[in-house]
């Protein structure tokens, strides 16, 4: 096989090695260097020679390998610039439907997966299509690519808000400015939606119902996830606040997004919404508003229809009814319901919302009953200090949940 040195020699053809240098801005000892294998190119280097020489790729293909570089290096490499060539051409249709279909199959995944299983596969996929963003292409496939891109943020923001990381936050003003770019109000609306459950979860409660406000507004009456998700989320920021009139307006607004939402948007997805996630989440509200009965109805129709496998919904459910078991006066069921709901996941699905919910539980219990030993046991579950009233700091959790 040919080595860049040789490739380049041969190109260079009769040409000077001043001639050349000057036409790829670099010193021409460097290209004579390069020419006797003395030194080996940078892909900038490289490219700026191919195109010199015209060369079509060939010199940027040998410069992606050393002499003696370990085959599965050489493989990495050579996928590198594959994927760098592929990215330069224009984008056909079947292209961009790949593209949104990878996007689809992520969101699906942030409903059985872990954040650890999931975030590595996520970024991958996200380099690429940052890659593809960079070239030029026709309005109608940059729109699809920033769309794409808008999601692809709004899903990192989701798995760092998860794990309780602060930076979803700058994720999410990403995600809109990629919306706002593509002139898409749905996806727009949808991470106004998603972000509103970041700012519920870090006890930010008037800038969430500013949030789904601004959510429901973007969507301008069209039939998209992002009010379906903002309505609910409005209504318990509201119900932890103490307003029941808006809370049960909420409500309201929320059962009409939902029967408006398109029967392929009505699934278990980032960006979907369904019957489940609306019954868990009128549930949550009505046992912020100490509407127990109520809310034990909403919660017993979600954990009938969440599926078997989405572990964290099915515990979320059973610690809303804990909680409203506590507020029923019995502390120590409430408890120790809480208790086994935590212990009884895999540490992967033990995570930060789990936890910042089953603080809401022992938060809860009356002060009298902190030395119930069900309490007791839960707290030191918790980690909380036995006179701790906080239910988690301020600390950042959840997705859309």
């Amino acid at each position: 096989m040919e080595s860049f040195g040789e490739a380049l020699r041969r190109l260079r053809g009769d040409r000077s090695l001043r001639a050349v240098a000057a036409l790829a801005s670099c010193g021409k000892s460097y290209v004579s260097d390069l020419e006797r294998g003395r030194r080996h190119p940078t892909l900038q280097t490289a490219r700026a020679l191919d195109d010199a020489l015209g060369a079509d790729g060939e010199l940027v293909a040998l410069a992606e390998t050393r002499p003696g570089m370990p085959p599965f290096d050489q493989a990495d490499a050579l996928q590198a610039g594959l994927e760098e060539v592929l990215a330069t051409g224009p984008l056909a249709d079947s292209s961009l439907d790949e593209i949104e279909w990878a996007v689809q199959r992520h969101g699906r995944a942030t409903r059985y997966r872990t954040e650890a299983e999931h975030f590595t596969e996520l970024l991958a996929e996200f380099q690429d299509l940052r890659l593809l963003l960079t070239r030029r292409h026709s309005p109608t496939a940059r729109r699809r690519l920033l769309v794409a891109s808008a999601h692809m943020s709004g899903l990192t923001a989701l798995t760092l808000l998860k794990v309780g990381d602060g930076r979803a936050l700058s994720w999410w003003r990403t995600a809109r400015k990629a919306a706002a770019a593509a002139e898409d109000r749905a996806t727009l609306s949808w991470a106004c939606a998603q972000e509103a459950y970041q700012s519920y979860y870090s006890g930010d409660l008037h800038g969430a119902v500013e949030l789904a406000a601004r959510a429901q507004h973007l969507a301008g009456g069209l039939p998209c996830v992002g009010p379906a998700l903002a309505a609910p989320l409005q209504a318990r920021a509201h119900a932890r606040l103490g307003d029941g009139e808006a809370a049960t307006r909420a409500l309201a607004a929320a059962e009409t997004a939902l029967s408006h939402l398109p029967h392929q948007d009505r699934i278990g997805s980032a960006f979907g919404y369904n019957e489940a996630q609306l019954r868990f989440h009128a549930g949550n509200a009505l046992t912020h508003l100490g509407r127990t009965a109520q809310a034990r109805d909403e919660l017993a129709q979600a954990d009938r229809l969440y599926p078997a496998a989405e572990h964290m919904d099915r515990a979320l459910v059973a610690l809303d009814m804990a909680v409203c078991t506590a507020l029923e006066g019995d502390p120590a069921a409430a408890a120790d319901q809480a208790a086994r709901t935590v212990t009884t996941l895999s540490p992967e699905h033990r995570t930060a919302l789990i936890v910042y919910r089953a603080r809401d539980v022992a938060a809860t219990v009356p002060p009298g009953a902190r030395e119930v030993h069900e309490v007791r046991a839960l707290r030191e579950i918790l980690a909380l200090p036995q006179g701790d009233t906080e239910r988690g700091g301020g600390d950042q959790h959840g997705s859309a949940r």
